[in-house]
């Protein structure tokens, strides 16, 4: 390569003369549009903005200024979370903000994106986005995706420009474009918000899906204050009835009860609390190597019924190693492990010359020459650091071992015909000394077919279909020791096109790598297995390969090819995918299929994916999982979930988060609703049985803003319930279900009808005075409702029997809620709220009343202790 690119002093200065390669409209969180959302898509923000109005027109005032206080409280603490969470999304996609190869002072180096300056000199190749506006110096083969910009998705090829010329069109890429095929040098001309993509960052949207759980919750909220207008009017009507005359002074009461029973039922906190769980389940994924890109999908998480995953880095290591060779009709055995340039060639354990073998350095010099990995000394020692493919990593590691280094070659690459999951095969066309010679390498059966010589010693020979049939044994033999098998050859040409490339070949040899399992795997698969997950491996190795991996791991079934997937109608392959558990000699066409399949019988699916081609498959599936390390750019923006570590077992602890996250807000939710419902119990039965209003509408939303949502938000950090992975996967089409709303109705009745009594003993027995009532009534429910919130840490672990720090939060937010609590009663606040100093017996009876409830649950809990609520 002619270009030195930059000086390290030179892109320096540049970084500070051009800023960051950044499109900071992309980026950017609009506050205004977050904050104008909360006020329209918040249903309960209207109802408290006519309650204070209501309040205002009765001449209550202490009650208007309380409400448009907690309509402030509400709005804010409702747009900090959502900011939040937005932020934590867009932080969290910087996590896996990718770098590039740039040449600086003759070297090749990985930069940041956003370190990329005008004058660099970037490689880039298949899969990966162009991070600026370039000009093509150098090219191969070069076709670029710009629908991004032009709104076409067909494949617009790129040449090199030449001479002193000006760049037009055809020399140019652009930022924010994908390369879809082939590889380049390119020029930065233009970064950020100078290059055509930032001219029109504002008309692009990186919009985030719908979130189907917020539009759910946001329909309980508006049910639920539906139903509190209708009570709070059929109150009002029936207290009109009663009275029998009219007067200003009655129609005030009838309507402060009409206020207090709507706003006892307003859930005012539903919206805050979802997005802080949200928002914390995703940083909980996140340090887990589990990026989020898309908060959409986390609900669909917890249902997933069946994972796709990749073998290779997925499954395996990753690490792959050269473990034999076969070449001249012999199988060699290669030692070492990883990316350690240790190990020898032996035969029959004897060591092998490699300078007296000229078809196994002809099979290393291949190796080396047709392969676009790259590996760097950690040290001095001989531990190499990979850049590129963990196979083609493993073909340079076994070339090291005999000292054979690209560097140390007079090698000159002049064309090239890059590799594609649907040719698999890679060539390139090399000038050595004035000679021109082709290495190409591939998938056995797809490279044999090019061969027609075979290197025998240090002649060249026909290949005989004797010779063809021993080799393709052999490459049987080792995919049956679970092997990954590649076929290399090359011939000697004086012909440049390319078409001719990869005709006529020279058989060199096999090389079997090895791909061991990762040791979590075989525990993650019997959690999959007890969670109700089909695990299905997927993989472009062949059959026997893949079957014996498969036996490893612990995934046994049958087996389909990518040949058979071919030979089916849509209709087969739909009744043969639910039985198949591995996919071998896979294409990303095959697995579109195999995702629409699963999808069509009632499948939730999850699609792992790496390369290019996999994007369709990742979109089509319902959650699509890119690899953070080995992954492409365009698979990872394609994606809905990133793993930084490649790994199986994250997928599956990304399930267990979402479906801990899915449990957690129905925990909140069912707390928060049998709150409210005890609240408008306690007002509208103590209305039916003429009592006097036992708790006022601000004392009411101080529950509600307060002792209710504080604890709410606390249970969205309930850790993962030791249950939580087993048996099938939950169905979130609904939150709420029968059996959590029979808990509600017990929870909020229990709750409702002691706070009744309490008030009645105070009023009528001890004969106290009706404010004093009021106040034991409020402290008495507070007190049920801090004990409730213990309740739902878990639907199967009674109270008594766990630790209160289960859930820390919980308890730290109770202590706030007291304290508060004691505040209105005891400080000049209570002549707002219209409380009055209550002495110790009444704080005793409230608090050991409250008990009861969680009484209650643990009887109920101890009965159904074989349970597994989810």
């Amino acid at each position: 390569m002619a270009e030195k690119g930059l000086t390290k002093k030179e892109a320096n200065r540049r970084l500070k003369l051009h800023g960051y390669n950044e499109i900071r409209e992309l980026f950017h969180v609009s506050p205004f549009k977050i904050l104008f959302g909360q006020i329209k898509n918040n249903f309960v923000i209207y109802l408290l903005v006519a309650a204070a109005a209501i309040s205002a027109i009765v001449g209550k005032a202490a009650t208007e200024y309380v409400i448009i206080g907690v309509i402030t409280v509400v709005i804010s603490v409702g747009f900090f979370q959502e900011y939040r969470a937005e932020k934590a999304i867009k932080s969290l996609k910087k996590m896996i903000m990718p770098v590039y190869t740039a040449m600086r002072e003759g070297e090749e180096i990985e930069i940041p994106t956003r370190e990329i300056v005008p004058g660099d000199v970037l490689v880039l190749r298949t899969g990966e986005k162009i991070p600026a506006d370039c000009v093509v110096l150098q090219e191969n083969d070069l076709k670029i995706n710009e629908s991004v910009l032009t709104g076409e998705s067909k494949e617009i090829e790129k040449f090199a420009i030449k001479g002193g010329r000006t760049p037009d069109k055809k020399n140019k890429i652009f930022m924010g474009t994908l390369i879809v095929n082939g590889s380049c040098v390119a020029k930065v001309l233009d970064t950020g918000m100078k290059t055509e993509f930032g001219k029109i960052a504002k008309m692009i949207s990186a919009a985030e899906k719908e979130l189907p759980l917020k539009n759910k919750v946001n329909q309980i909220t508006k049910y639920m204050a539906l139903g509190a207008i209708f009570f709070s009017v059929f109150i009002g009507i029936l207290m009109i009835t009663r009275a029998g005359s009219f007067s200003y002074d009655i129609l005030t009461g009838i309507l402060i009860v009409v206020i207090a029973i709507a706003v006892s039922a307003f859930p005012e906190g539903f919206p805050v609390v979802l997005m802080s769980t949200l928002a914390s389940g995703t940083r909980h994924m996140a340090k887990k190597n589990a990026i989020v890109n898309r908060m959409s999908i986390i609900e669909t998480l917890g249902e997933t019924t069946v994972i796709c995953s990749d073998k290779t880095g997925t499954l395996t290591t990753g690490e792959m190693t050269v473990k034999h060779v076969f070449t001249d009709g012999k199988t060699l055995d290669v030692s070492g492990v990883g990316y350690e340039a240790e190990g020898k060639f032996s035969y029959d354990d004897q060591v092998v010359d490699i300078n007296k073998n000229f078809p196994l350095k002809m099979l290393l010099k291949s190796s080396v020459l047709c392969n676009d990995a790259k590996i760097e000394r950690k040290g001095t020692d001989s531990e190499f650091f990979l850049k590129g493919t963990p196979t083609e990593g493993a073909l340079l590691i076994m070339a090291a071992k005999a000292g054979i280094f690209r560097e140390d070659i007079p090698s000159e690459r002049v064309e090239e015909i890059s590799f594609n999951s649907v040719r698999k095969l890679m060539s390139v066309l090399c000038n050595e000394r004035g000679k021109t010679i082709v290495y190409s390498k591939g998938a056995p059966e797809i490279l044999m077919k090019k061969c027609k010589y075979l290197q025998s010693g240090d002649k060249i020979v026909k290949l005989s279909s004797e010779e063809r049939d021993k080799i393709m044994n052999f490459d049987k033999d080792f995919s049956a020791k679970k092997f990954r098998v590649i076929a290399l050859a090359y011939k000697r040409t004086k012909t440049l096109k390319k078409e001719s490339f990869e005709k006529d070949l020279v058989f060199l040899g096999l090389a079997a790598l090895e791909d061991p399992p990762r040791e979590e795997v075989k525990s993650t698969l019997e959690t999959c297995r007890l969670a109700g997950i089909d695990v299905k491996m997927i993989t472009g190795d062949n059959r026997e390969t893949a079957i014996e991996i498969g036996k490893e791991i612990g995934i046994i079934g049958d087996v389909l090819t990518g040949d058979d997937i071919d030979k089916l109608t849509e209709k087969e392959l739909e009744k043969t995918v639910k039985n198949i558990s591995i996919f071998s000699r896979v294409r990303p066409d095959h697995k579109i299929r195999i995702v629409k399949a699963l999808k069509n019988n009632n499948e939730i699916v999850a699609m792992t994916g790496d390369g290019v081609n996999d994007a369709p498959a990742l979109k089509e599936a319902h959650i699509g999982v890119a690899m953070g390390k080995t992954g492409t750019d365009v698979s990872r923006e394609s994606a809905d979930l990133v793993l930084k570590d490649d790994n199986f077992a994250t997928i599956v602890s990304a399930i267990r988060e979402g479906r801990t996250i899915f449990s957690n807000i129905q925990k909140f939710i069912t707390y928060q609703l049998s709150c409210n419902y005890a609240e408008l119990f306690i007002i509208f039965f103590g209305i039916l049985l003429g009592m006097p209003l036992p708790l006022l509408a601000l004392q009411i939303l101080f529950m509600n803003i307060v002792t209710d949502n504080m604890p709410a938000i606390t249970l969205g950090f309930n850790r993962p319930a030791n249950y939580i992975m087993q048996g099938r996967s939950i169905s979130m089409s609904s939150i709420m279900d029968k059996r959590l709303l029979r808990l509600l109705i017990i929870a909020g009745t229990t709750m409702g009808i002691a706070t009744l009594a309490v008030f009645h003993f105070s009023l009528n027995i001890l004969n106290q005075d009706i404010t004093v009532a009021r106040t034991t009534a409020l402290m008495t429910l507070i007190f049920f409702e801090i004990a409730n919130a213990f309740n739902f840490r878990s639907f199967v672990n009674p109270v008594l029997k766990s630790s209160p720090f289960d859930n820390r939060y919980l308890v730290y937010a109770a202590i706030a809620s007291l304290i508060a609590s004691l505040l209105i009663i005891y400080t000049p606040l209570n002549i707002a709220f219209e409380t009055a100093p209550i002495g110790w017996f009444n704080m005793i009876l409230g608090l050991l009343i409250s008990i009861t409830v969680i009484i209650v649950f643990d009887l109920l809990k101890i009965r159904k202790q074989e349970d597994r609520i989810i």
